[in-house]
């Protein structure tokens, strides 16, 4: 059986068993089923960063090119701010015909208080580590990003005196992609661990008040994944979108249950590179970078839950001031990026640029991690289909030369 049916069989038996169990089990299985579940992310955590980090060097080394390398990185950041913007439109059209907010109010003395999250200047300045040791020890991987960009972009101006260091940084990088294959074998376990804690305590009674909320965010990342993703992919990727979504599937449904973008990067990387033809040269900077700062399905999630706010206190936002939601949306996906409970604080920012009050936050925080898992994915498959366009558009660009230099 593939890995993909496993672990989806995996995911259907933690729901049915989460639905059967409720909340009555939810200390038997925390104690006896999360911990499982804990460990797999565990397992998958500890190859990240060296990973990462090998696969970028790698990837930036074998470039052989400075320019081709700033060729990728542009494209690959217009790639992801303009998805994010259509992201935040599609979620504000969602919340518009669904009107989540409506009749809902805000429990008394509910008040949520939002981290302050960095100035977008802020992330610029502190993307470059001072001590990259404590970077990949933190696991900040912007900073991890930055610091092996660096070594790639030495080891090809140094040229051949450096290739024994990349010779062992290419060795260390398939050191980890079989590290992943062992992690993978045990994943159908770890999704049924990991998804079974969340069904138990989110039973219907806690998510009924709030479907509509958790429908239109659903409702809007399967909107762009069928529509803009499908698009990009056939269009600009030249690929069928059903070999795409096949290829993707194991690593979106380890997304799914992980609500992980960082957890889930080595399964994107080895669908991306065994399923979808992807370099890894391409997809060692691409991938890490959209783990990082791609946040469409987030992005859906801020244009959903800031009109519901709006709804939910009676406030008619102007199409100004929707059109300030989009373009907050886009910009704090940098902004936040690498900042732990990213999505909360993204929609705090959204939120406070159109003068809604915070507040309305902490009926989201209710059911965050049932919206997260729809958000991950779709963040995830993003990032896949910018490296099924870019190595597309770098196929493109070799074959011109080519037939320019014959």
């Amino acid at each position: 059986m593939h890995l993909s049916n496993k672990i989806l069989i995996g995911l259907i038996l933690g729901v049915v068993a989460g639905l059967i169990a409720g909340p009555e089990s939810l200390a038997f299985i925390k104690q006896w089923v999360a911990p499982i579940g804990t460990l797999f992310i565990n397992l998958i955590k500890m190859i990240i960063v060296p990973l990462v980090f090998a696969s970028l060097v790698v990837g930036a080394s074998s470039l052989g090119d400075v320019k081709k390398l700033g060729r990728i990185g542009g494209k690959t950041i217009v790639f992801y701010l303009a998805t994010t913007a259509v992201a935040v439109t599609i979620g504000i059209v969602m919340s518009q015909l669904m009107n989540p907010g409506i009749g809902l109010k805000l429990p008394a003395n509910a008040v949520y208080k939002g981290k302050e999250a960095p100035s977008i200047m802020d992330v610029f300045v502190n993307i470059v580590p001072t001590n990259p040791i404590k970077a990949m020890e933190s696991g900040d991987m912007l900073q991890i990003i930055v610091f092996a960009l660096f070594v790639g972009i030495g080891i090809t101006l140094v040229g051949q005196r450096a290739k024994p260091v990349e010779s062992f940084f290419d060795g260390l990088a398939e050191v980890t992609y079989k590290i992943v294959n062992v992690i993978m074998s045990v994943a159908p376990y770890g999704v049924f661990a990991l998804i079974l804690p969340v069904v138990a305590a989110n039973g219907p009674k806690v998510l009924i008040p709030l479907a509509k909320v958790i429908a239109a965010v659903y409702i809007g990342c399967l909107l762009h994944m069928a529509l803009t993703y499908s698009g990009c992919v056939s269009i600009l990727g030249r690929m069928s979108p059903l070999k795409f979504f096949k290829g993707i599937l194991p690593a979106q449904l380890i997304a799914f249950s992980t609500c992980s973008s960082a957890a889930t990067l080595p399964v994107t990387m080895k669908n991306t590179q065994e399923n979808l033809g992807v370099s890894k040269e391409v997809s060692s900077f691409v991938l890490p970078l959209g783990a990082t700062i791609n946040m469409d399905g987030t992005a859906i999630y801020q244009g959903v839950c800031a009109l519901f706010v709006a709804q939910v206190y009676g406030v008619d936002l102007s199409l100004s001031q929707m059109i300030i939601i989009v373009l907050t949306g886009t910009l704090a996906s940098i902004g936040t990026a690498g900042v732990p409970g990213a999505g909360l604080i993204m929609l705090t920012l959204t939120l406070q640029s159109v003068n809604l009050p915070i507040e309305g936050i902490a009926l989201i925080a209710g059911i965050d991690r049932v919206l997260d898992m729809a958000r991950t994915t779709v963040n995830i498959t993003g990032d896949a289909v910018a490296s099924v366009y870019i190595q597309q558009s770098e196929d493109q660009a070799l074959n011109k030369n080519s037939s320019i230099s014959v």
